[in-house]
């Protein structure tokens, strides 16, 4: 007779099943799945509802890009890419048992102090970067291009659509990505990869070159820098948000490659392309990686780490960003 095969070992305990240690290694840590599958999962789903949304708005006739390339169309898809971005991090939330604020954007933050010195930092940025290259003849002015109560439509216009891409983009690449990605390989090396998905995204754009794009992994790392220090995406979102809005609409000078209308000045860009950044813009002068080596050094200086346990802990265990850290200090241990 043939004998059955030992189920127990040593001890008499029963041996760990070869598929159950290859999905302890392959797919789950200590306590849940591993980051690289839940970004997987939140991509798919994200990519799922804008597809879902973009037939809807196909059927709707709502504008959208590239056949319309004006501020209602560009709404029209930031709003579809906000939604999706958010709403998958919703399912995430249930799935992995977070509260939905650990992803960057807690809501007791919400448009106060962090937000509006934000919106400081990324208008002086944008403006810093103009005046540099107006310096060195590469800029001019031009005449007026709104008048009356055009121009305060269109900056409110403006303003909404890039309100609403800065939640898009931060929260995508900087909130659950940069999160999931750093409970698996730290915060640095998180924000390395997430910086460098910002960058070859905006290689998509039409009119970007690599040198934008390798402006926007810089401008990504400093975005994380924010996060970092302040704790919240609250200062990143309003920073976006002023520094695209002064770029298309108060100067008017092409943004990743673009050019919109309902701009406020006639203004244009002449001279070198290490100066002006040709067909990309400001983004990708020379002047755009001063002022960002600039903003580094400053930003260092005047935000320094929030004080506190969890800030303190954070870098210790896993360089994930405060909010992260709160939330496990929390949580009770099961």
């Amino acid at each position: 007779m043939s004998e059955e095969p030992n189920k127990e070992g040593a001890g008499g305990q029963t041996d760990i099943p070869s598929r159950s240690v290859m999905e302890r290694i392959i797919f789950r840590n200590q306590r849940e799945l591993r980051s690289g599958w839940r970004f997987g999962i939140y991509l798919f789903l994200t990519i799922l509802i804008v597809l879902l949304l973009g037939i809807i708005a196909v059927v709707l006739r709502l504008p959208l890009p590239p056949e319309h390339m004006d501020a209602l169309a560009l709404l029209t898809q930031e709003v579809i890419f906000a939604v999706a971005a958010f709403g998958a991090a919703a399912v995430m939330a249930r799935f992995e048992e977070r509260p939905f604020g650990v992803y960057g954007l807690p809501g007791r933050g919400a448009f106060r102090r962090h937000f509006w010195q934000g919106t400081l930092w990324g208008f002086a940025m944008i403006s810093a970067m103009i005046l540099l290259i107006r310096a060195f003849g590469g800029f001019s002015f031009g005449r007026f291009a709104l008048g009356g109560g055009a121009t305060l439509r269109y900056a409110a216009l403006w303003g909404v659509v890039f309100l609403t891409v800065g939640f898009f983009e931060e929260f995508f690449f900087r909130g659950y990505t940069q999160f999931t990605l750093a409970t698996g390989i730290g915060f640095w090396p998180a924000a390395i990869v997430s910086s460098g998905l910002f960058g070859m995204a905006h290689l998509m754009n039409p009119g970007e070159a690599p040198v934008g794009a390798l402006s926007v992994f810089v401008i990504g790392m400093f975005f994380c820098l924010t996060l970092e220090r302040t704790g919240s995406l609250w200062f990143a979102v309003g920073l976006h948000a002023a520094f695209d809005w002064g770029e298309t609409f108060f100067y008017a000078v092409p943004n990743s490659g673009a050019v919109a209308p309902g701009h406020l000045f006639d203004s244009s860009l002449h001279g070198a392309r290490w100066l002006t950044g040709g067909s990309v813009g400001p983004e990708g002068s020379a002047m755009a990686f001063a002022v960002m080596a600039a903003a580094f050094v400053i930003f260092h200086f005047c935000y320094r780490r929030p004080s506190g346990p969890a800030a303190i802990e954070a870098p210790r265990r896993n360089w994930i960003h405060p909010g992260a850290a709160r939330w496990l200090l929390r949580r009770p241990h099961r």
